[in-house]
């Protein structure tokens, strides 16, 4: 399944959970064992806007990578409007031509970056939703191409510590599930 054209619903999926997010569930755990939802904010914020509009635009990388995240007041449209404009330069057919790099560092094929990137946001979105006790539910083709996608990449992620060992799940999960067992993660996992 194409990519490009599911950026923008991907990161909309991910920026409905982030309007959700009250002050006070900033030190609240999150599935992924090395970010509470600060963190985990502070790397959508971070990594996943600046660096990643600058690989899908093929321009030098001059975000920080994971941020110090403050929810100042406006924080959430402010951040939401970070994650749509890096949706909408990954919408974009250039953005998937080619080679580009999140770092600045180490060039990879541009639709490595951009599949990354859509993995990203919905995995992260998930992981926000259940840290804050919100429903995540993206529509039938994310799911299935964050199934995809995830399929294509665990290995990878494995090897660079990006996903977790794999966490089995049963053969009547949802793609969801099976991608969030496929990233490392516990498709019941609950704070």
């Amino acid at each position: 399944m194409e990519l490009r054209p599911l950026m923008v619903r991907a990161v909309e999926a991910s920026n409905a959970v982030v309007r959700g997010i009250g002050p006070d569930m900033m030190d609240r755990a999150t599935p992924c064992p090395e970010f509470d939802v600060r963190a985990l904010l502070g790397h959508l914020s971070g990594w996943m806007t600046e660096p990643a509009r600058a690989a899908a635009l093929k321009r030098p990388n001059t975000g920080a990578p994971d941020e110090d995240f403050a929810p100042e007041p406006g924080w959430a449209e402010r951040l939401t409007e970070r994650t749509r404009a890096t949706a909408e330069a990954w919408s974009e057919p250039a953005a998937w031509e080619g080679t580009a790099s999140l770092s600045g560092e180490m060039e990879m094929p541009a639709g490595t970056i951009g599949g990354l990137v859509f993995a990203e946001f919905l995995l992260h979105g998930w992981d926000l939703a259940m840290a804050t006790g919100q429903e995540f539910a993206p529509d039938d083709d994310l799911a299935e191409a964050l199934f995809d996608q995830v399929s294509s990449m665990a290995d990878m992620g494995r090897r660079y510590g990006a996903f977790g060992p794999e966490v089995p799940v049963p053969a009547s999960a949802s793609p969801v599930e099976r991608a969030l067992g496929l990233a490392g993660r516990d498709p019941a996992w609950r704070p």
